[in-house]
């Protein structure tokens, strides 16, 4: 009898729930064509529920997510709630109680999919950006001294591991061999500044490089590497790269491969759970008008079932939104796809039903 997965669906705030609602959509679709069987469990936390009980998540929640295959996530983000409190709550807390220590990037261009890099198709955009997940800047190490005065001090402290590094690199030569395009895995780093921090990076970097000796081992420093991401991305085949920099390259990632609408991210436990979104906001202001664009929790649905070993199924999924993309859409922004957000997953999942 095939394994039934469970899933956890947390839908979020603003137009979470109204993407989310697409992703399962094309979820069942393809479970029937694949036969994947999975059972769901939702989750009422975010901003609406923040607002209503005070509460931003339970530790029961988060202990029973633990034991989830994986989890399909909207997006976090309230208006009439201040910046930081659900965030650190609700996603930073997830990423460091269920030692998510992996966020995957993939930045792909597809076909009929406008990029803002001239002379630039999906030849050369075509790579995937791993990011160190639970250290850095944002372990939250740090404080102030003296706050509110004229002599206040500000410490905000990098905590980079050997142990945090070093699986993080070792995923990502895995990631790269699996991969098996180009081979190549560029460390993204500062070493010509930052001397302590990315003198363990590189270190680690070459360690345990020696044991991937048919991966191509690069180094570029962050700016270098935003620089070339827009010169020239079809250098880059995997990068790999501490947390703050992650965060910051793979939005310029989001951007060359056609916006927030397409681009989805996965935060993962390799040896547990795993957590995948949309990257983009919950753009409030577009809340109820169905009028958002799906494809990004589609895409992140087509990450989920990568990570549960469902290729078959996640390359329908893939194909899927492929097709959407070139017969269907006129744009990939908001209130300009020519469909609205629940017609365009139902253009998917038909897309599906028909393959």
């Amino acid at each position: 009898m095939p394994k039934t997965y469970t899933l956890g669906v947390l839908a979020g705030d603003g137009t979470g729930p109204e993407v989310v609602a697409e992703g399962l959509k094309v979820l069942q679709a393809v479970a029937e064509r694949a036969g994947i069987r999975y059972d769901l469990i939702h989750y009422r936390f975010g901003g609406e529920h923040y607002l209503k009980t005070g509460e931003i998540i339970d530790n029961d929640a988060i202990e029973e997510m633990r034991a989830l295959d994986a989890v399909l996530l909207g997006a976090i983000g309230h208006p009439d709630v201040k910046p930081g409190i659900l965030e650190k709550g609700i996603l930073l807390n997830l990423r460091f109680s269920l030692d998510l220590y992996i966020n995957l990037r993939p930045v792909k261009l597809y076909p009929g999919v406008d990029t803002p890099l001239k002379n630039k198709g999906p030849e050369e955009i075509d790579f995937d950006v791993i990011r160190e997940n639970t250290e850095g800047l944002y372990a939250g190490a740090g404080g102030f001294l003296k706050k509110g005065t004229a002599d206040e001090i500000a410490v905000q402290e990098s905590i980079n591991t050997r142990k945090g590094v070093e699986r993080c690199l070792r995923y990502a030569f895995e990631h790269c061999r699996q991969r098996n395009q180009r081979k190549k895995l560029t460390l993204c780093g500062k070493t010509n500044v930052l001397t302590y921090a990315f003198d363990l990076w590189e270190r680690a970097f070459h360690e345990v490089g020696e044991e991937y000796p048919d991966i191509e081992k690069d180094y570029a420093h962050v700016d270098a590497t935003c620089m070339w991401m827009v010169k020239n991305p079809e250098w880059f085949d995997v990068i790999v790269t501490d947390n703050m920099f992650g965060d910051i390259i793979t939005d310029i990632g989001a951007m060359i491969q056609g916006g927030m609408g397409i681009a989805a991210g996965g935060n993962i436990n390799p040896q547990g759970t795993g957590i995948f979104e949309p990257i983009g906001g919950s753009a409030p202001k577009y809340t109820g008008k169905n009028c958002i664009n799906p494809l990004a929790a589609i895409m992140a649905v087509q990450m989920m079932l990568c990570h549960l070993g469902e290729s078959q199924a996640a390359e329908l999924v893939e194909k899927a939104v492929m097709k959407v993309i070139q017969n269907d859409l006129k744009s990939m922004e908001a209130n300009k796809m020519g469909f609205g957000t629940s017609q365009v997953g139902d253009l998917a999942a038909d897309a599906i039903r028909n393959a």
